[in-house]
């Protein structure tokens, strides 16, 4: 890639007009902003919701099923309100029930133009007021308080403020430009790399999953025992490494994953695959992000081949579309009142702030290599409230893969139902801060743990913590 230009041009100072005032303004539509801000106006507020693409949903939009609503223990971990939108999409045949994977502990699989209809329905239904195409390039401060976000869009630069912020960008785009302390990658600054979901239909998903099952020698698969596949007809299959290294040496081809990861859709003989990677992508630098995008792009050609060729089920698959945008697993994480780490994670620690349970497993993508890393914990673990609370900025709330944890325990929270989660436990606190006239870092946060019940959310009791189970993949 380039470098970037050094020159620089000076503007002249603009007087930006405000163009709406909210009781609470949530930046970001994906799987966090969007409980953040129906669980934010739940009972009346003013709520506002910027999203710089044309619809909401995030991730849940590009191909990929949602991970994390149920624990280690095949038991429902996260519900209240991710788990009305799954309703939701099931009243319109847009999402699967929860499915047990050996993995992946829980999948749920949904249609991306469902969530975006379903979405925005909810969101209009509670009067959230939406901005599509605005991008959030600067904040509003008052000393260490922030008051609101600066946007830019077709309209111009305009400023947007809030009496509460919660960050939902996954990047910490806000709570980064407002001076919090962020951090990015592992210890050496290396972040998971992203990936580009893309679509093909006309997949024999019966034949792949029958070959799995009946000739498990030739398809291995990761972790999955190949039972699994002659018990579920809508899976995910992550491995078969034999063939990739087949089609490289035979054909020549290039496949930047040592496993194939197939995603069967809810539309019969549709699949997304997930097996694009670019490495050393820094999806908070422009000209990084779309170097990544143009890569991966660039890849699926060479994967395409090798499915048709080596895979069973693929013999006569076409493309149908990619992803809307790549799909970002690491950037930066904010530091909090409370960093989680990973043996928080892997001891099932139990806080007494807790604001969601999860137990998906680490899950790293390697910077440095093909490979990924999975650390299951045996059970569950709590996300505390104070992970949600950045510190040098009042009045300003993050959610999502963002929060205050270090490069491993990220990998673990980093899934869309726990995001979720956060999301709609950071949309209540708002709630309170603003309703008693104080920032989040003073509510009281058992005020908060009792709503999050009382509205069908899942909390857990402290418990005794069994040990973790670790592989390298």
């Amino acid at each position: 890639m380039k470098p970037s230009d050094t020159r620089v041009i000076h503007e002249p100072a603009k007087t930006v007009p405000v163009r709406a005032d909210y009781d609470i303004l949530v930046v970001g539509g994906g799987p966090a902003g969007l409980t953040t801000a129906l669980a934010a106006a739940e009972d009346g507020l003013k709520v506002g919701l910027i999203e710089s693409r044309s619809f909401v949903g995030g991730n849940m939009t590009i191909g990929l099923p949602v991970l994390g609503f149920l624990g280690q223990k095949k038991n429902q971990i996260i519900k209240g309100l991710p788990q009305k939108f799954i309703d939701r999409l099931r009243a319109v045949k847009g999402a699967s029930e929860h499915r047990w994977c050996p993995l992946h502990m829980g999948i749920t699989l949904v249609e991306p133009e469902a969530v975006k209809t379903v979405a925005l329905q909810m969101l209009t239904e509670a009067k959230v007021d939406v901005t599509f195409h605005a991008m959030g390039v600067g904040v509003v401060m008052d000393g260490d308080v922030i008051r609101g976000i600066i946007t830019e869009s077709k309209s111009g630069r305009e400023a947007v403020l809030g009496k509460i912020v919660v960050d939902c960008t996954g990047d910490a785009d806000v709570a980064h430009r407002a001076g919090v302390p962020c951090e990015k990658g592992n210890e050496k600054g290396g972040m998971q790399p992203p990936t580009l979901m893309f679509c093909l239909g006309g997949v024999d998903t019966e034949k792949l999953r029958h070959s799995i099952a009946q000739q498990p020698r030739t398809y291995v698969t990761d972790f999955i025992p190949a039972e699994y596949f002659g018990q579920n007809n809508q899976f995910i299959v992550v491995g078969l490494r034999e063939l990739i290294a087949r089609a490289r040496q035979e054909r020549g081809l290039e496949i930047p994953n040592e496993r194939t990861i197939i995603i069967t859709g809810l539309r019969p003989g549709e699949v997304w695959i997930n097996m694009t990677r670019v490495a050393g992508v820094d999806a908070t630098d422009v000209r990084s992000l779309t170097f990544g995008e143009i890569e991966a792009r660039r890849q699926i050609d060479d994967i395409h081949t090798y499915l048709k060729s080596y895979v069973p089920g693929f013999e006569t698959c076409h493309f149908t579309r990619t992803a809307p945008f790549l799909g970002i697993r690491e950037t930066r994480r904010i530091v909090g009142y409370y960093t989680m780490t990973q043996d928080d994670v892997l001891g099932c620690r139990h806080f007494e702030d807790a604001i969601a349970v999860a137990s998906y497993p680490i899950d790293i993508h390697r910077p440095g290599d093909e490979g990924c890393t999975l650390i299951w914990c045996g059970d569950c673990y709590d996300i505390p409230y104070r992970s949600l609370l950045p510190t040098k900025v009042e009045n300003l709330l993050v959610a999502g893969r963002c929060i205050s944890t270090t490069h491993e325990a990220m990998g673990a929270i980093r899934v869309m139902a726990t995001c979720m989660a956060m999301g709609e436990a950071a949309g209540r606190a708002a709630k309170m801060a603003v309703r008693e006239g104080v920032s989040p870092a003073r509510i009281d946060v058992a005020k908060l743990q009792a709503e999050l019940v009382a509205k069908g959310a899942y909390l857990r009791e402290p418990g005794v913590a069994p040990g973790a189970v670790s592989a390298t993949r």
